[in-house]
């Protein structure tokens, strides 16, 4: 048994070399699993614990004077999450693409709680941001949300105000998946004269416990996207996406193409996976991978993560 979880902490570390080693260390002897990084500004990490040695992993990570107060944010579903550790030395924990000194990413905007969260999506003055990537809110979003059709958090921080140039007096909450990059977003705002900007404290991870625990009304529709093994979390009943293949079933599942040199990320449904034996297109299962730079896979390209 082990306990996902996720957490960060903008908080300053002189030597991230030296804090990757001593996690890594720390959490290899532990068993822990999972992708943290660790920069200048802070930490940021989706991981597991086995479940027998949660108690030392919290002791012995709050030990250290930079994390002895993170938050941590427990997966909604449990399954394996991640297979092997990796940590790794970064510019930035969220990249940003920002380079303007005189900004302060510790100025944030104020936090909101999930029941106020509902109270901002009723509120028609109101304007609720999705900060996270399109291939993301493509699957779960909260109702009436604007929703920028990005494929990077530094391209959504570089447009999102012009997007809301009209709106820098109206009442605006963000959201991510754990808050993070809303947090940071928040910040950018008020820096670009937003006035009234708050942000989900937690992100949508903890407005689904939220949810189950305070029997709020549940406004999230879908699935929330997670950047490990399982891909999503149910947190609404609706699946508000189709299928990337036919583009006719719905489907919010997400699978990476069987032919580990293209390995694009695509949403697919139990029919064309089945068609196509879980690879993306016809010349991937035929062992004949697209090349990836060529135009007919942008679709696909634009999901991969990365690995």
């Amino acid at each position: 048994m082990r306990k996902t979880i996720s957490f960060y902490k903008y908080t300053t570390i002189k030597n991230p070399q030296e804090t990757r080693d001593q996690l890594f260390a720390m959490l290899n002897e532990l068993d822990c699993r999972g992708r943290i990084y660790v920069a200048h500004e802070g930490i940021n990490a989706q991981m597991n614990v086995p479940a027998e040695r949660w108690e030392a992993f919290e002791t012995q990570l709050r030990d250290i004077t930079e994390f002895a107060d993170v938050e941590f944010k427990h997966a909604v579903e449990e399954s394996e999450s991640f297979k092997k550790l990796k940590i790794k030395v970064k510019d930035k924990i969220a990249a940003d693409g920002l380079d303007d000194s005189s900004f302060d990413p510790a100025n944030t905007g104020s936090y909101v709680t999930a029941k106020q969260m509902n109270e901002y999506i009723e509120n028609p003055g109101a304007v609720v941001v999705d900060m996270r990537n399109r291939y993301e809110s493509e699957i779960g979003h909260f109702e009436s949300a604007h929703l920028p059709q990005v494929d990077s958090f530094r391209e959504e921080l570089a447009i999102i105000t012009d997007e809301l140039a009209d709106k820098k007096d109206a009442p605006i909450a963000l959201y991510c998946t754990g808050g993070i990059r809303c947090e940071k977003a928040s910040a950018w705002m008020k820096h670009k004269g937003f006035s009234n900007v708050s942000h989900l404290k937690g992100g949508i991870i903890n407005y689904a416990h939220a949810v189950q625990e305070q029997g709020i009304e549940n406004k999230f529709k879908g699935k929330n996207f997670v950047f490990d093994e399982r891909h999503g979390e149910r947190v609404g009943d609706e699946i508000i996406s189709v299928c990337h293949l036919c583009e006719k079933n719905k489907s919010d599942e997400h699978y990476n193409c069987a032919e580990f040199t293209c390995n694009a990320l695509f949403i697919g449904c139990e029919n064309c996976i089945q068609d196509l034996k879980g690879f993306c297109s016809s010349p991937c299962q035929s062992g004949i991978p697209r090349d990836l730079n060529l135009g007919d896979s942008t679709f696909f390209r634009k999901r991969v993560l990365g690995r």
